[in-house]
């Protein structure tokens, strides 16, 4: 039977471009994320038979739990959860609207969590799965001003803490893997970026790396930077 792969953030960028990987790999997808009309679009492309689109507010933990519903009903199981939806903020705390702020730490931080939260009883009762979250090189270091930057670290600090949760559950197969991007170019940038940046192809391969391995590799965290960026 097919594998199944549920992501936020999947209309756009990088959870579009995985989502075109997977089903190429053989993956059905369960597609979730605001925009009704980009997913529609997406599914579409896919085709009907690999993609199911569900309209997700991913700041409420309702629409969390009906996407992971209507996934398990579509597919039968889930195989892995790519927790990727986010957004940025400028830099700067005399800066940005403190209304984009709170959104902003709703969707990268506690949206993340209600995925988690969402997909795990379906994980450990199957005692099989991976989650994966997407966090950045900026998850790794403060950079001047960023609050995007501490949601970020928040992430990252989520991804290692349910990593040692699942290792307390006896015999857990569940795998857990930080992908860490540096610049990527996506819709996530007003302006596009002053360097060759990576494209969202680029870490949608590496998801599918991660997700290739053997049960027993659990690989924690994805460091990808372009080669030209420097921080």
């Amino acid at each position: 039977m097919p594998q199944t792969l549920l992501i936020t953030g999947a209309s756009t960028g990088i959870g579009a471009a995985t989502a075109r990987h997977a089903v190429e790999a053989g993956w059905r997808v369960a597609l979730a994320a605001r925009s009704e009309d980009k997913l529609a679009e997406l599914v579409e492309e896919l085709g009907e038979d690999n993609a199911l689109a569900h309209a997700t507010d991913v700041t409420e933990f309702g629409d969390q739990e009906r996407l992971v519903s209507a996934t398990l009903e579509r597919f039968g199981q889930i195989d892995a959860a790519f927790a990727n939806a986010g957004f940025g903020a400028a830099r700067g705390f005399l800066k940005e609207d403190p209304d984009q702020w709170r959104q902003m730490i709703l969707t990268n931080v506690l949206g993340v969590a209600y995925t988690i939260r969402a997909v795990m009883p379906h994980f450990l009762e199957r005692n099989a799965g991976h989650f994966l979250l997407t966090s950045s090189v900026a998850g790794r270091r403060s950079l001047p001003g960023s609050l995007y930057s501490a949601s970020k670290m928040a992430v990252t600090g989520m991804g290692e803490g349910l990593r040692q949760e699942l290792r307390q559950h006896d015999g857990s197969q569940v795998r857990v893997t930080l992908v860490e991007p540096g610049v990527v170019d996506t819709p996530f940038f007003d302006s596009p970026p002053s360097i060759k940046a990576l494209e969202p192809d680029d870490i949608a391969r590496v998801v599918m790396f991660v997700l290739a391995q053997p049960a027993h590799v659990d690989v924690n965290e994805v460091l990808i930077r372009p080669t030209s960026q420097a921080g």
